[in-house]
């Protein structure tokens, strides 16, 4: 959980009225900003989510009286609030915030909207990168196009704008512009299943320079390539704790069960971000090794572990619901028994089979945000 989000209770979320979720209104939202306040209240913050034209007209006149300073670190806490809470709908403003003067303006408004899919976002995510002067900005459009490609090798996105996209992010990769921006932009393309991509990542992982081989852990990763398995599992005793952590959480996007016991060791990793990393990963690997190291966290006394346990015990078992669904599907009991079993052998031949296959690519957890090292 971000620091922003620590400093407020459980009760800052009551909801008050279902249009807004607490008492402030909008108007004093607005006053609110306007003041030398040095905090910002959650409470506050969601009274500008979801704004309507006319709100939205007085809220660009406000905000083009505060300082730059100011501005960078309010979209900063709003869209630390949106990815915590659903419920916040930032869209519009961080839309109008794609032009704003101040680069981390810009970076955090991109940033922001990363569940917004509209194609239209694409195009404008492909001028920041080609054109944005600011480094940051740059880096951010790159990694934000990366779900607009998801969805282009899905089919859910106009081939043409999928292929400018590609070719945007090809552009950036052979250039010469910042490793930062090169980074991200091999990180989106990765979901691309051709031969040249995997020879992008291949060159990112001979790269000198660790920050750069971890880029290409982490898009071996969300390639979902079984390709770089074997990479990805030697990887996880790097001396690196940068390199492990990715290779962790790489393992758990290509559900390579048979590293579950070097995951569980990752428990105990030195680097907590690792931990986590390993935990999050036994629960998409899933297993009955995974189930019952996830069950030994939750009985110990790191409250820590067992949260991102709980969530990950969570993703496995509704992972292994959805195939024992298939049962209730109004067949007699003794043909539900029958196909019961034998979900049972699949899933313990799957436990046992070194080369699964990793996940669709289409599961939601496949766009989520990601803390970067």
């Amino acid at each position: 959980m971000n620091t922003f989000m620590q400093n407020y209770t459980q009760k800052d979320f009551m909801t008050s009225r279902p249009e807004r979720m607490f008492d402030a209104d909008f108007k004093s939202a607005l006053r609110y900003l306007q003041s030398d306040e040095i905090s910002l209240s959650p409470s506050l913050l969601f009274a500008l989510s979801d704004l309507n034209r006319q709100e939205m007209q007085e809220f660009a006149k406000t905000w083009q009286t505060f300082p730059a300073a100011k501005r960078s670190r309010v979209t900063l806490a709003m869209a630390e609030l949106a990815e915590e809470r659903i419920e916040a709908d930032f869209t519009r403003i961080f839309r109008y915030l794609l032009d704003d003067e101040d680069a981390a303006v810009r970076a955090n408004a991109i940033n922001g909207l990363w569940e917004d899919e509209d194609p239209v976002l694409a195009a404008l995510l492909i001028g920041a990168l080609r054109s944005d002067p600011a480094v940051n900005v740059r880096a951010a459009a790159a990694e934000g196009l990366g779900r607009f490609v998801l969805r282009a090798e899905t089919k859910r996105l106009p081939a043409a704008l999928g292929d400018e996209i590609q070719t945007a992010l090809l552009a950036v990769i052979r250039s010469r512009d910042e490793q930062i921006v090169r980074r991200r932009a091999i990180e989106s393309l990765a979901y691309v299943g051709n031969e040249t991509v995997r020879d992008i990542i291949a060159s990112a992982y001979a790269h000198d320079d660790a920050k750069m081989r971890a880029t290409a852990v982490f898009a071996m990763g969300r390639s979902a390539d079984p390709y770089w398995k074997r990479t990805v599992a030697q990887e996880l005793y790097s001396p690196d704790p940068q390199l492990r952590f990715e290779a962790a959480r790489a393992v758990g996007e290509l559900e390579f069960r048979a590293e579950a016991p070097r995951l569980i060791e990752l428990v105990d990793d030195a680097d907590r971000e690792v931990q986590s990393a390993a935990i999050t990963s036994l629960g998409q690997i899933g297993g009955k090794e995974a189930r019952r190291a996830l069950i030994a966290i939750l009985e110990g006394d790191d409250e820590v572990a067992r949260e991102i346990a709980q969530d990950a015990l969570d993703e496995l078992e509704f992972a292994s619901g959805s195939n024992m669904l298939l049962v209730d599907i109004g067949l007699e009991s003794g043909e539900e028994a029958i196909l019961a079993e034998e979900l049972q052998e699949e899933e313990e031949l799957f436990d046992a089979d070194e080369d699964d296959e990793p996940r669709d690519l289409l599961d939601d957890g496949a766009l989520r945000p990601r803390r970067k090292r």
